[in-house]
């Protein structure tokens, strides 16, 4: 097989070397290679630390970043930094805010701020008596580990508990140590993964000491020690409520009434389908997912975790629900998440700590309440859409400048079209066919 495509060592390359060889081994033309260069930061001391961020790096690749102002969140003001390349996210967030800052704002509790991990291990013996010996043992368990949570412990965190789960029903012979944490502000996950390995060693150790003295029977085997991203005790609500007549300018000839009525029915098909609910919680992490990005934090373990909440119950539903109460329309966001203000990007990336200064340093609580904000802001917006005018109309005036750059409409191309679709409707074939004529 020839070898043209491949390379050994290619981390040990430069920069500029990395690119020279993408270039030569894949005929990239000059256009391309340029692209690459040209998104390099000007900052060779940024362009270094973005480099230290991950591995083989050749450039960077930027999403747009913007402010969603007016949330008004337990009677406190927030401009919020929304990073994301997705046309109308921020503007619907935007709009929402300041719909429902006229009617209380975005009320919001986190219920408690509870993290997980596990050691996963392998166990033959009796069970009962592995869990009479654990009993024995957590004490010192917990003490072996005391080196690594006494910082942690004097910032309000550590080790909250420990037990010992029997799985065997599930998988032979699998047993684990679940371990809850409290990390403070930090997100906590090498604190958590550095504590569970010092966890896991000192429990093999103990547990065989504990077989050759013939107190225990069986074998034993560490299979794994880390956190999970499944934070079911980490959860934040949000809530808003506003009398139906609130409602009666948001579709021509449709009263306030029949609107919360055609909302409530839209939220509950969400809750019912899950093939409705996944689009539904896909629009609710559109705005959670680019505050998230926005201060640094890990969208892919938010998402994570925001989708197990989702099939608690056993089967895939809405993350938000409606209801006529009295006269209002109350609309509500239970999620599950954890996420961190200080340590990792959160303070190591410069546009992250302009997120944080941006929104007055909040605590990990706070960031919580507003994540979840503007994900309830997104799905109202979006609701709102499907219920009234449809979803394409305002998203593809949205994307419309990106349709006009990809098919290279010059200045004065851009402002005609813009002016020529103010009421109709944005299709690429459309743009296209205006362009031509």
């Amino acid at each position: 097989m020839k070898k043209e495509g491949s390379i050994a060592g290619f981390s040990k390359l430069s920069r500029e070397k990395k690119t020279e060889w993408l270039g030569t081994a894949f005929k990239l033309d000059d256009t391309t290679v340029k692209t690459i260069k040209n998104h390099l930061h000007s900052d060779e001391s940024l362009q270094a630390l973005y480099e230290d961020l991950s591995e083989n790096t050749i450039s960077n690749f930027f999403i747009p970043y913007g402010i969603a102002p007016n949330f008004l969140i337990n009677g406190k003001w927030y401009a919020v930094p929304m990073a994301i390349e997705e046309s109308s996210v921020v503007a619907a967030a935007s709009h929402a805010a300041k719909f429902w800052s006229a009617h209380g704002g975005f009320n919001a509790e986190v219920t408690e701020t509870i993290k997980t991990g596990q050691v996963h291990f392998r166990y033959t013996g009796d069970a009962g008596k592995l869990q009479v010996f654990f009993n024995d043992s957590k004490k010192e368990l917990l003490s072996s580990v005391k080196p690594l949570t006494a910082s942690m412990e004097k910032r309000g965190g550590g080790i909250e508990d420990i037990t010992l789960e029997d799985k065997s029903s599930s998988l032979s012979e699998y047993f684990q140590l679940f371990v809850k944490f409290r990390s403070a502000d930090a997100m906590g996950a090498n604190f958590i993964n550095t504590v569970l390995e010092q966890l896991a060693s000192s429990w093999k150790m103990k547990v065989e000491e504990a077989l050759k003295e013939g107190r225990l029977d069986g074998e034993m085997d560490i299979d794994m020690a880390i956190l999970s991203n499944y934070t079911p005790e980490n959860r934040v609500k949000v809530k808003l409520e506003a009398p139906v007549e609130a409602f009666k300018y948001f579709s021509e000839g449709m009263s306030g009434e029949e609107f919360a009525r055609k909302f409530v029915r839209a939220m509950n098909i969400a809750a019912t389908d899950p093939y409705r609910a996944v689009t539904h919680n896909k629009g609710i992490f559109n705005g959670m997912d680019a505050v998230v990005i926005a201060t640094g934090n890990d969208f892919r373990a938010v998402e994570a975790c925001g989708h197990a909440w989702a099939a608690r119950n056993g089967r895939y539903g809405s993350l938000s629900a409606a209801e006529i109460e009295d006269g209002l329309l109350v609309i509500e966001l239970d999620v599950a998440m954890a996420v961190g203000t200080v340590g990792g990007l959160t303070t190591g990336h410069p546009m992250a700590r302009t997120s944080m200064e941006i929104l007055g340093q909040p605590s990990a609580k706070e960031l919580m309440m507003i994540i979840a904000a503007a994900g309830l802001a997104n799905n109202f917006s979006a609701v709102r859409s499907l219920i009234t005018s449809g979803i394409q109309q305002g998203h593809m005036k949205m994307h419309l400048g990106n349709i006009l750059r990809q098919l290279g409409a010059s200045e004065e191309q851009s402002r005609s079209a813009k002016e020529y679709f103010m009421d109709r409707t944005v299709s690429f074939s459309e743009v296209k066919e205006f362009l031509r004529s």
